[in-house]
């Protein structure tokens, strides 16, 4: 995920930026499935995993509301 969000900073054209953006939100998603997934099999007491849980969760609805953002200005941009 931030390999991901780093590279969002070296996008070419606000077309990029919206594509990687839309990567790092997928990233950011199976990052917290991945994390569920330790909670519910087990592996991972729930106590130990509730801090960052909460963060990756965090981090995904602020990733998924920047890149709705940036679709909206590409969609804008477009109509003009």
């Amino acid at each position: 995920m931030a390999a991901n969000y780093r590279g969002v900073s070296r996008a070419r054209s606000h077309a990029d930026f919206v594509a990687k953006m839309g990567v790092v939100v997928e990233e950011a998603d199976e990052t917290v499935l991945w994390l569920e997934m330790l909670v519910d099999t087990e592996i991972v007491p729930k106590a130990l995993m509730e801090k960052l849980l909460k963060e990756a969760n965090e981090l995904l609805a602020i990733f998924a509301a920047a890149h709705w953002t940036a679709r909206q200005k590409r969609k804008t941009r477009n109509d003009q």
